[in-house]
């Protein structure tokens, strides 16, 4: 057993666990979008992503792929890790703000801008459908090509491929084809139809500090204080 403290508590995994392994177990709440149970772990969206360490030698690493190491240090969620992931959401959303899963996530994290100019390709390239299609499917019928701006998920040569099923595992799996509420043709980026307030607590503690983590965004832990 590995032994570690995540949010100033020890906790025990077994060898080979990941941070968001542990977390689950301990019954945190850590966000994901590219992680599926059934599938290898990606660490594309990195939503997931955890601080470890203390002080100035803290880093963001992504909890989905990270492995549970013995002393380890974990904080699932800092003011900075709240920064990080209201940033993946917002570059997300630009690229597909047609998706219900991530205008959830934007209400959930209090995101309330986009600041990025929208792409509207309706694919954040979390490769759940090419890992669906090659490792449950046993297909391997598209795959990611190129890189940078110009990467995207295709067929080969992009023509129609042979080893396609029509299954619809692709489309079953896919965040971005869960239409928001709006539907297709919605006139802003954003929703916030479902907005939640922000933590207080990370202002004052740097740390979400509730278990009960809807509970934390009323406030109560910072009247208690004042």
């Amino acid at each position: 057993m590995i032994t570690f403290r995540m949010n100033g508590l020890e906790v025990k995994v077994e060898e080979g666990s990941t941070l968001l392994d542990a977390a689950k177990f301990y019954g945190l709440e850590i966000p994901t979008l590219c992680h599926n149970e059934g599938l290898t772990p990606f660490g594309g969206c990195r939503l997931c992503i955890v601080e470890i360490g203390e002080g100035l030698k803290s880093k963001l690493v992504s909890s989905c792929t990270y492995p549970a190491e013995e002393g380890l240090v974990v904080r699932t969620d800092t003011k900075r890790v709240w920064a990080s992931r209201r940033m993946m959401i917002e570059l997300m959303l630009a690229m597909a703000p047609g998706s219900k899963v991530l205008q959830d996530m934007a209400s959930q994290f209090g995101v309330t801008q986009v600041r990025f100019t929208p792409r509207n390709e309706e694919c954040v390239l979390c490769g759940l459908c090419t890992r669906i299609c090659a490792e449950q499917m046993d297909a391997r019928a598209i795959g990611f090509q190129q890189r940078g701006h110009k990467r995207k998920i295709s067929t080969p040569f992009d023509m129609r491929s042979e080893e396609c099923r029509t299954c619809g595992a692709c489309l079953y799996i896919c965040p971005a084809c869960q239409l928001r509420c709006q539907g297709p043709n919605a006139e802003t980026v954003l929703c916030n139809g479902c907005l939640t307030m922000e933590p207080s607590c990370l202002d004052h503690y740097d740390d979400l500090q509730c278990w009960m983590y809807d509970a934390g965004r009323c406030g109560t832990c910072v009247r208690e204080k004042t």
